[in-house]
């Protein structure tokens, strides 16, 4: 794909791919529009999305982006789950697990102050594009899992990278080694997320934080975001590296299989750890 998108229009929702722009002022809000696929994140919507970053990381007008859902129940149900990859290859997930890590890095290298509005559920691979957000806000009703651990894989985009940052590194071990469900209260506890709101409240609230930042000095809130990713930056791109190779060679293994046939036939996996 490659879109030339001219600047994105005051007042007007546009809608590609599944994904609704809408902008006010210098606070830009993108919704996953796709209600009848668990607003799944299709590799359409990504490379959608991952074109939007570039035009986004240009426009001097724009000071904030906001990342939602559609409706007050689901954020998303993610990019794959083992019914959706059975139609792929090996080599196909290895490929859309590394496009999407692309279009997750491009999200938090966006100049811009990017802003998770969780509505609802948060499951899998929209889970880690959470997290490349640099602030989150949920709904009291969220709940997050990353059950990859499950299928006998773990979070490829990005997960196992940036969660320690957040949470630190026994949480976040526990947390993706288990696959467990995470509670809204506990997402607050834990600081993965900043503030809760009631479901109907969210996105009006957001948007109230959205603006206050955006009505200040751009150059500065610019300058702080900077700061705080090159202080990252040497590490991340170690781990990076590191999750892609393993997450390859881990697609070949019979505990990928295993885990996947496991979840198909409705019965505990048996790994073997080769």
């Amino acid at each position: 794909m490659n879109l030339q998108h001219p600047p994105i229009a005051q007042g007007l929702t546009t809608s590609f791919q599944g994904l609704d722009v809408y902008r006010e002022g210098s606070v830009v809000t993108l919704t996953i529009n796709r209600p009848d696929e668990q607003n799944r994140l299709s590799p359409e919507l990504l490379g959608y999305l991952l074109e939007l970053t570039s035009s986004l990381r240009d426009d001097l007008g724009v000071h904030v982006v906001v990342i939602t859902g559609v409706g007050q129940q689901l954020f998303s149900a993610g990019i794959l789950n083992p019914e959706i990859r059975a139609g792929y290859s090996k080599q196909e997930v290895v490929d859309l697990v590394r496009f999407a890590n692309r279009c997750f890095d491009a999200v938090e290298s966006l100049p811009q102050i990017v802003i998770a509005a969780i509505n609802g559920r948060v499951i899998a691979g929209a889970v880690e594009l959470c997290l490349a957000c640099d602030i989150r806000y949920a709904s009291d009703q969220t709940v997050l899992c990353m059950p990859e651990a499950a299928w006998g894989g773990f979070p490829g985009a990005g997960g196992p990278v940036r969660l320690p940052e957040l949470v630190g590194r026994a949480r976040s071990l526990e947390m993706i080694c288990t696959g467990r469900e995470v509670g809204a209260a506990e997402l607050l506890r834990i600081d993965l997320v900043q503030q809760l709101f009631k479901p109907e409240t969210l996105m009006t609230s957001v948007g109230e934080i959205a603006r206050r930042i955006a009505s200040c000095g751009p150059l500065a809130v610019k300058g702080a975001k900077r700061i705080v990713h090159i202080r990252q930056e040497p590490g991340f791109t170690a781990a990076r590296n590191l999750s892609d190779s393993l997450r390859t060679a881990l697609e070949w293994s019979a505990d990928v299989d295993e885990g996947l046939a496991a979840h198909r036939e409705k019965r505990a996996p048996s790994f073997s750890g080769q």
